[in-house]
């Protein structure tokens, strides 16, 4: 029986609309349809060959540190991003591109002193963000500002240091309390006598000396720029004030000399 041979422009066509492989699972981990748990495996880092379709991925109890650049692939159907007990110190601003359909992301049990907004930019459809149990003194307004979408935050058991410059966290926990879960867990560390006290417990009144001292960038810049100006003029009006009188007396004592008899 002779043998049908399929012509080569054919069969590179057949190759060309072939889908093409998705990536296999990464072998820390354990797939199933949609989700990826690479939970609890010692990994550093982020791993890259995840599947395009992953839902969800559980990255916890490991030991990474930072998140750089562009730290996951692009996962356009990612939902769910669990991160909790690692060692994250930092993430970068542009870490977290290519998820903007993520909608609840835990970051608890980590090391966080900072965030910055670009950070959540690119989360525009984040509902839920887990902050507890890290390391976070003070919250830039920006960083929740940046979540339209948010419904749920927890902030609990950070060493938050109750300052002026805690204002805008609070007046953002005061305008969303419905969005802020545990509010009785969120508490100041510092300064001492604040120790323990619950933030979601001040009020305005707290505030208002920090309202009322409270000063702009441009303020201590223009204070620092005009602050030794003045202090060099300041010299060399005296200076020259002195320079007038001793002139003065000069002159007087040379008149009544050329007066004189």
């Amino acid at each position: 029986m002779g043998c049908c041979r399929v012509p080569s422009p054919v069969l590179a066509l057949l190759l060309l609309l072939r889908p093409p492989a998705s990536p296999a699972c990464p072998a820390a981990c354990r797939c199933s349809p949609g989700e990826v748990d690479c939970g609890e495996r010692g990994l550093r880092e982020v791993p890259w060959s995840l599947w395009a379709n992953t839902s969800t991925l559980w990255l916890g109890y490991n030991f990474i540190t930072v998140l750089g650049p562009r730290s996951f692939p692009p996962l356009p159907g990612l939902r769910l991003l669990g991160l909790a007990h690692n060692r994250l110190e930092l993430i970068h601003p542009k870490a977290l591109l290519g998820l903007g359909a993520l909608q609840e992301l835990d970051l608890s049990h980590n090391h966080l002193t900072v965030l910055t907004p670009a950070t959540f930019l690119p989360l525009t459809s984040l509902a839920m963000l887990n902050l507890g149990s890290n390391r976070l003194g003070e919250l830039e307004p920006g960083v929740l500002g940046a979540l339209p979408q948010l419904q749920a935050l927890l902030l609990q058991d950070n060493p938050w240091v109750c300052s002026c410059d805690i204002l805008p966290l609070w007046r953002w926990l005061s305008h969303n309390r419905e969005k802020v879960r545990e509010k009785s867990l969120l508490l100041c560390r510092a300064p001492e006598q604040l120790n323990k006290y619950p933030i979601m417990a001040f009020g305005d009144e707290s505030f208002r000396q920090c309202q009322e001292s409270s000063l702009s960038s441009q303020h201590y810049i223009a204070f620092f720029i005009i602050g030794p100006f003045s202090f060099i003029a300041s010299i060399f009006f005296c200076t020259f004030m002195g320079w007038l009188i001793v002139f003065y007396h000069s002159l007087r004592r040379e008149w009544h000399c050329w007066r004189r008899p």
